[in-house]
């Protein structure tokens, strides 16, 4: 019902032709290759860099989260896993306030540092079991997601023009979700497989060690972006 609400809804929309209406259709183009080479400045390539690293651990998050749950005895773990998304919501709205008093750099480092500390408290949570720690942990899933990936996108909105909006996004999305979860995947179920070693699951102790991997990579990359990243034009359009 809401999506039909939607579809009607959208008619109402203002009229908005596609800018690259009768251009060439290249393989670049659909992959974003030339909305990055007219995008190309060194804070853009150490963000798009950060997001491409940082992809590699957040593919432990949502390939393992659910069978950490089972093993620390959480019931009702959809539920719990849900927690997640109430946080994105609620921290949804709260962002314009805080972007425009915090800016670009701040936002993304806020972001990283949620990543970090949601591994953390999964690692010290592990042994015991204690669900308030998980639950945090989950819970951080707003500032994870929304200060970090939508924070993102709208850095990537403001550098860009209206003839390649679309690609910019596009090849910030294949980088992110794309190649940088690819690359996690593998990682993860190859140090997941390690830790298991013919077992049928991981022991406690054994999920305390797994969540400290993914933290340390992420606090890696924080400390790179926090170091590398300061983009002068971005921060003035934020003070203006």
């Amino acid at each position: 019902v809401a999506s039909l609400v939607l579809a009607a809804f959208s008619f109402t929309l203002p009229h908005t032709p596609p800018p690259a209406r009768g251009q060439v259709v290249s393989a670049r183009s659909i992959i974003g290759l030339d909305a990055f080479q007219q995008l190309g400045s060194r804070p853009f390539y150490v963000f798009i860099v950060s997001a491409l690293l940082l992809c590699i651990p957040l593919a432990a998050y949502y390939n393992f989260t659910q069978l950490f749950l089972a093993a620390a005895g959480v019931q009702n773990i959809a539920a719990t896993q849900t927690l997640g998304q109430m946080s994105e919501t609620v921290f949804m709205f709260a962002m314009p306030a805080i972007f425009a008093r915090w800016g670009v750099k701040r936002m993304l480092l806020a972001g990283m540092a949620a990543w970090v500390l949601r591994y953390v408290l999964f690692a010290l949570g592990a042994p015991d079991g204690v669900y308030w720690m998980i639950a945090l942990g989950i819970l951080l899933h707003g500032i994870c997601y929304d200060f970090f990936f939508v924070t993102g996108m709208i850095y990537v909105d403001k550098k860009s023009t209206a003839a390649i909006r679309g690609q910019a996004q596009g090849f910030f999305v294949f980088v992110t979700y794309g190649v940088g979860m690819l690359i996690g995947a593998q990682v993860a179920g190859t140090v997941y497989n390690r830790f298991l070693a013919g077992a049928t699951a991981l022991t406690l102790e054994q999920w305390q060690s797994f969540w400290f991997l993914p933290a340390a990579f992420a606090a890696a990359v924080l400390v790179f972006f926090g170091l590398t990243f300061y983009d002068r034009e971005a921060e003035a359009k934020r003070r203006a």
